[in-house]
């Protein structure tokens, strides 16, 4: 639940780091690399698992993907549709586990991808602007992060599942390097054609003194929700503790409505909770 929390909260202050020039991108950045360092500090070894496994290279990947796709999306876009389309999740673990894991399509598995797909339809055209011949369409830059990051985060589920004999501490290592690598080469490669501005751009005196201890204030929260979340889900059996991260839409959604980052109309709540539903039930199905 912690960790939930502080996810489902984190648009807030990424939105105040923005407003005071500092891309969500260079901010994931000075995010992770405080965490990267203290990991290093506290298990050395887990260099070498990341440099000796290259499936961890993936989860490296597709964290960092994650995470620079949720935070960009909830800093330009509404947050309670970034993040219902963020958890898509299940549709694409069925599709990638069928891929990597050789895991069975089974009907029940279908009749929640369709669920799924129901659900986003939904959202998509929650706005009123439909895609191309009535057709529900990703619509803005928010809308396609959401989407990826979605696919990004099943992606880096379904690695840990096939990467679960590996050191804790690697895997660990692998998501917080990836947080600060995927983010820094994507900022780097805007920010040098012009489209964002490089974070001393705007001059680091002409920021207020909080900018830098908000920086580390999420640098230790991330890494504290991290190990609440290894903590938690090694106790809990996996379709509670699946269920439980859920409570993120709940946070994600109810801040960002009263805050004025996002609007829960009754099109998005229906899609939405044909999402939640789909992912829900896939949790709570009895594993092999």
């Amino acid at each position: 639940m912690f960790n939930s929390l502080v996810w489902g909260l984190s648009w807030w202050p990424f939105r105040q780091l923005e407003a005071h020039g500092l891309h969500p991108l260079w901010a994931t950045v000075m995010v992770y690399v405080p965490t990267v360092l203290v990991i290093v500090a506290a298990r050395p070894r887990a260099i070498a698992q990341l440099l000796c496994e290259r499936s961890l290279w993936v989860v490296m990947l597709a964290a960092g993907a994650t995470n620079a796709a949720f935070n960009w999306a909830t800093v330009v876009g509404d947050v309670v549709r970034v993040v219902l389309l963020f958890y898509l999740m299940p549709l694409w673990s069925v599709l990638l586990a069928r891929w990597l894991l050789k895991e069975s399509l089974t009907r029940v598995a279908g009749v929640r991808m369709v669920l799924a797909l129901v659900g986003a339809g939904i959202v998509l055209s929650a706005s009123g602007t439909g895609g191309v011949s009535g057709v529900p369409l990703p619509q803005s830059l928010a809308d396609w992060l959401g989407l990826l990051g979605g696919f990004t985060f099943a992606l880096n589920n379904v690695m840990l599942k096939r990467t679960a004999d590996r050191p804790e501490e690697g895997r660990a290592l692998a998501m917080f390097v990836g947080g600060a690598l995927v983010a820094g080469a994507l900022a780097a490669v805007l920010s040098a054609q012009g489209a964002i501005v490089w974070p001393l751009a705007a001059g680091v005196t002409s920021r207020p003194w909080w900018v830098p201890a908000l920086l580390l204030t999420l640098s230790a929260l991330f890494l504290c929700s991290n190990l609440a979340l290894q903590y938690g889900a090694v106790r809990l059996p996996v379709e509670v503790s699946s269920v439980l991260m859920l409570s993120e839409v709940m946070f994600a959604a109810v801040s960002a409505a009263l805050l004025g980052a996002g609007r829960i109309t009754g099109s998005l709540l229906v899609g939405g909770a044909l999402i939640v539903l789909t992912a829900v039930w896939a949790a709570r199905e009895p594993t092999r």
